[in-house]
């Protein structure tokens, strides 16, 4: 099926990534691994070169500079007219699907699958030149927003297979031979998926278990370990497979360290069992399984970059893959506005529409404000990431982090204003005779994109460590536990000159001056509040620096909050570049931008504040000693009088012991 399975290892690239990029031995990687060994693992795939500028981590530093997101990005001519033409083609065949039916069936039809592969959909952003249709990352975003809006598992399973699935490390990665063999199948529509999660596995890849060890000629390898939430897995004709990659010797006597390492895998190939299709409270139509590996061979020419490079690759192509998840909330922000606004026209109570009780409308207008900034967040995002001139990391992930949390609020929201008819199913709507309105389906759905490709709480950990790099690096010794009193002397007389020259400069800025920003007229001001609190976060960052010093990385509470209010500034900022830019290209509906601009950086102003006030007025310390007495048993006598129905139901961890599968095989083709 494959003709790289034919290809010699000579094809493949280079055996062993860099020293740098293996920190810790093979040997060291597994259940044994210790925190430091998980530490210098994450820091090893940490792409640390800023050759770009980056906005949003110039926020975190003091440094706001409205010139890197506007004027707003200016898309290809070219983009914009394929894009266009690709929306009405997916648009039309979107309204002959069914999200009942998805819903109903928990399952996507396959002539569903085979329309939309038809359409060119599974290679909307593989390169023309590889039969794909190339589509910018705004289009791709806005054709995922749009099938999410019949079913949000169409979108999981076209996020999974475009933006982290085979094609995007293979067009990063990937060797000219690779990309030939699988990115014209890709496109075609042979489904894929990426396999890292194990059932001990998870933000943690130190413990990873699943093994591929060189065969003696050094033509392939053999894959050995067990795979948990497949997203695709079920129905994938090729996967993505993460595994350790022992130290080997070859038969010339070459030693290699070995190391986390890529590999893409043929769906098809012996050994492979999809032992369990997963359930889950919501996208019921994802194809999400249990997969065991045994024994299978896997050409050396199927490895992608080398050897321990497979975590650098993975966190690379979640650069810019995690934008596909803030696209499907833009999604789900409109059709929640739509349905507010509708609903609350309709439903009386006391005499008047129900929207325009204050209680409602307050929600209403949560709804209709953040949905605009859902919007902003995402396609500027998308369109910096097009350009190519900025480095989108930072922006990419504040835009996971911050669109999962504001669009759950918002399906939340949602519920609530429906009342009882929030929380009743579509079908029980319809079966009594009212419109078939799928909210708490909706709030079911998004609660998974808190935890999809990483969790809020990881999110946070990874954007903090990005924010607080220039403190680590000019504190140097001084945030390191291990450091001498000696080292941590000459650690110091290092960052204090660094800090005259940087803290000055938070002094004061634009912020303080009300003709800033004038340009903007009515939001100026939010732009200079923009301004003064992104020098204040940076002061606010660097007296946690200086309180905790090697201590800072288990504040994670307060680098949390950290991280909310750089998410929140750069909503802001979002938010005004957008209506400006509508100012001039759609000047029809500039007031109604500038309006929502405006009531969204008031409402995200009240946040920031109260997280500004938390940094330093809080319980974590309480809270830290009173969770570690949970964990120790103190308080279990609070959890008597009631049943625990799971209790012998199975182990709290599934066992993963490599070895052959005993289950039946629940894979299966569409095509």
């Amino acid at each position: 099926m494959s003709s790289a399975t034919d290809s010699p290892a000579a094809s493949s690239p280079p055996i062993d990534a860099p020293d740098a990029d293996v920190p810790v031995a093979a040997g060291n990687i597994g259940s044994e691994a210790t925190a430091a060994d998980a530490r210098a693992i994450t820091e090893a795939a940490r792409q640390t070169g800023w050759d770009r500028p980056s906005f949003a981590k110039g926020l975190y530093l003091g440094n706001f500079d409205l010139s890197l997101v506007h004027p707003w990005p200016t898309a290809k001519p070219d983009d914009v007219e394929r894009g266009e033409a690709f929306m009405a083609r997916i648009e039309a065949y979107a309204r002959t699907m069914s999200g009942r039916v998805i819903e109903r069936d928990a399952r996507i039809p396959d002539e569903y699958l085979r329309g939309l592969a038809d359409l060119g959909v599974f290679g909307m952003k593989i390169p023309q030149e590889y039969g794909g249709l190339g589509l910018s990352l705004v289009y791709y975003g806005r054709a995922l927003a749009l099938l999410g809006s019949v079913h949000p598992s169409l979108g999981a399973l076209l996020s999974a297979h475009q933006s982290i699935g085979v094609p995007e490390p293979v067009k990063v990665f990937g060797t000219p031979e690779q990309k030939k063999e699988y990115l014209p199948r890709c496109a075609a529509g042979a489904i894929t998926a990426f396999l890292l999660t194990e059932p001990d596995v998870g933000s943690d890849p130190a413990r990873m278990g699943s093994t591929a060890v060189p065969t003696d000629d050094g033509g392939s390898y053999l894959l050995d370990g067990v795979k948990l939430w497949t997203t695709n897995g079920v129905i994938a004709e090729l996967v993505v497979v993460m595994a350790l990659v022992p130290a080997h010797t070859d038969a010339d006597g070459t030693k290699h360290k070995g190391g986390i390492s890529a590999f893409v895998v043929e769906m098809d190939s012996p050994g492979i069992t999809v032992e369990n299709r997963n359930t889950f409270m919501g996208l019921r139509g994802i194809e999400n399984g249990v997969t065991r590996f045994h024994q299978v061979r896997v050409p050396a020419a199927n490895r992608l970059g080398r050897e321990g490079q497979g975590l650098k690759i993975a966190l690379t192509t979640l650069n810019t893959g995690r934008l596909s998840i803030p696209a499907l909330c833009v999604a789900s922000g409109r059709w929640s506005l739509k349905i507010a606004r509708e609903w609350s026209n309709a439903r009386t109570q006391w005499g008047q529409p129900v929207g325009k009780h204050e209680a409602v409308g307050k929600k209403i207008a949560f709804i209709a404000a953040s949905a605009f900034a859902l919007d902003a967040v995402f396609e500027l995002s998308a369109e910096l990431a097009d350009a190519g001139q900025k480095d989108v990391r930072i922006e990419a992930a504040l835009a996971k982090l911050w669109s999962t949390e504001i669009s759950y609020r918002i399906a939340d929201e949602l519920v609530q204003i429906r009342g009882g008819r929030g929380f009743e199913t579509a079908e029980s709507l319809q079966a009594r005779g009212e419109r078939a309105v799928p909210a708490e389906q909706q709030l079911r759905d998004l609660r998974i994109n808190r935890i999809f490709e990483g969790s809020s709480e990881i999110m946070k950990l990874l954007i903090a460590r990005e924010a607080v790099d220039a403190h680590l690096a000019a504190a140097g010794d001084l945030a390191s536990v291990d450091a001498s009193l000696q080292d941590k002397a000459r650690a110091a007389v290092g960052a204090s000159g660094f800090y005259a020259r940087w803290l000055p400069k938070l002094v004061a800025g634009a912020g303080m001056d009300p003709r800033s920003y004038s340009d903007f007229g009515r939001l100026a001001k939010q732009l200079r509040f923009v301004e003064r609190s992104s020098r204040k976060l940076a002061r606010q960052t660097f007296y946690g620096m200086g309180r905790w010093q090697a201590r800072l990385e288990y504040k994670q509470a307060f680098l949390g909050r950290v991280v909310d209010i750089g998410a929140e500034l750069y909503a802001m900022a979002a938010c005004c570049s957008r209506a400006e830019m509508m100012l001039h290209t759609t000047p029809e509906q500039a007031a109604g931008a500038y309006e929502l601009a405006e009531a969204y950086c008031e409402q995200a102003r009240v946040r920031i504040e109260e997280y500004f006030d938390q940094l330093w007025r809080n319980t974590d310390d309480g809270d830290h000693d009173l969770s570690r007495k949970v964990l120790a048993g103190d308080y279990t006598w609070l959890e008597a009088g009631v049943l625990d129905q799971s209790e012998g139901t199975g182990p709290w961890i599934a066992d993963a012991t490599p070895g052959a599968s005993t289950k039946e095989n629940l894979h299966r083709n569409y095509r």
